[in-house]
């Protein structure tokens, strides 16, 4: 089919509520897209973040290929084999990144109800309602999860959302302290705010936050749906502060391009009770076994490591652009926002025209996210077009 063939019949059944650029992408390979007309764009947005590992990694697509043929879906109420081990080789991981001595796994499918569990649970455990998010915040589409997300274009026609949420600036501890009381459950912040512009808190802030959710006794809930698996040049952002939240959100890369949440938490702060919270499909075989895998490639294929030395490399080649666009570029790992001085969307249509396929974060910053299994060559061609783009 070609491109118009292909936008015409989607567009008689979609919903609408997704905006849609005039190009449709048919392939995908390591960090490379091809759409309908054979066009070849190097991907730098990692399907919003999901491709860490890559189009069609081969051993992601093996794991997958292998469980297809012997369990796609099992019900959580029984035990399953690629679950428990799934669960065993993420929890090593989370233990050794969050220095946690033990935790509780609750899969999902996304990770907006990733975030949808996290609420849950902080008021399930505190007996406490309030929940504190903060301003630039993206944790998702759900009810609860799009009432901790700020932006009110989000928002606006499906109020009124759950009730006790508040919002306060970000990186601000003494905004923070002011609204986190004794009657809050849980505080929801991101380590680098992604859909909000590619904005990274400090150090500082984050060992006073978790001091002062300690204090007042709310749980620290941090969203590393988008920053996690290696994303910032450690395996979770956390790291880079030496923070260990109470409870975390993953998803994204986590499936390895299959649909998948995790919250955690460890056990020291309570459990769910039985029958209180569940998924359909949290949890599948072929979802885990396709993890298990991504937790195998990044490991192998030392990802974070690389996320580390291509987007230190990447972040100064573009902090050096002589572009009289660029207002400030920042970011952390292969995680890159270029806050322009005028809108971002023209921009985005010449980078695709010239093969770079980029990602917005707002109205005027765009957004960097390849996967990890980049090649510098791409980056540096990347690099080039950028130059040429900005400077016209």
């Amino acid at each position: 089919m070609n491109y118009q063939q292909i936008s015409d019949l989607e567009s008689t059944y979609n919903s609408g509520g997704v905006g849609r650029r005039p190009v449709a992408l048919v392939r995908g390979k390591g960090a490379r897209l091809w759409d309908s007309e054979g066009r070849e764009y190097i991907d730098c947005a990692a399907a919003h973040g999901w491709a860490n590992v890559g189009h069609s990694h081969p051993k992601i697509t093996a794991a997958i290929q292998a469980q297809l043929e012997t369990l796609v879906a099992a019900p959580e109420a029984a035990y399953n084999d690629q679950r428990a081990l799934w669960m065993q080789e993420l929890a090593q991981v989370l233990q050794g990144s969050l220095n946690w001595p033990d935790c509780h796994i609750q899969p999902s499918n996304s990770g907006t109800e990733a975030i949808e569990a996290a609420l849950k649970l902080a008021r399930y455990l505190t007996g406490k309602t309030k929940i504190i998010s903060t301003v630039r915040g993206f944790h998702g589409r759900t009810m609860g999860a799009l009432s901790v997300t700020w932006n009110p274009k989000y928002k606006e026609s499906f109020e009124p959302l759950i009730p006790g949420v508040q919002h306060v600036a970000y990186n601000n501890i003494e905004a923070m302290s002011g609204l986190l009381d004794n009657q809050t459950a849980a505080v929801v912040v991101e380590i680098v705010q992604g859909e909000g512009g590619v904005h990274a808190g400090t150090t500082d802030y984050f060992q006073a936050l978790r001091r002062l959710c300690d204090e007042r006794g709310a749980l620290l809930i941090v969203d590393e749906i988008q920053t996690g698996v290696g994303r910032t040049g450690k395996w979770l952002a956390c790291e880079h502060h030496q923070l260990s939240p109470d409870i975390i959100a993953l998803a994204k890369s986590i499936g390895g391009g299959l649909p998948m949440g995790v919250t955690a938490w460890p056990k020291r702060i309570g459990s769910f009770k039985a029958g209180i919270h569940g998924s359909t499909f949290g949890g599948n075989p072929l979802a885990c076994a396709a993890s298990r895998a991504v937790i195998q490639v990044v490991a192998e294929e030392k990802l974070v490591e690389r996320a580390a030395y291509l987007g230190g490399w990447l972040l100064d080649e573009l902090q050096a652009l002589p572009s009289k666009q660029i207002r400030e570029v920042r970011g952390l790992g292969l995680m890159i926002g270029l806050e322009l001085k005028g809108k971002v969307t023209p921009v985005l249509q010449t980078l695709a025209e010239r093969g770079v396929w980029a990602l917005p974060a707002g109205l005027n910053v765009l957004r960097l996210l390849p996967p990890l299994v980049i090649d510098k060559t791409d980056l540096e061609q990347v690099v080039t077009v950028m130059k040429e783009v900005l400077s016209a």
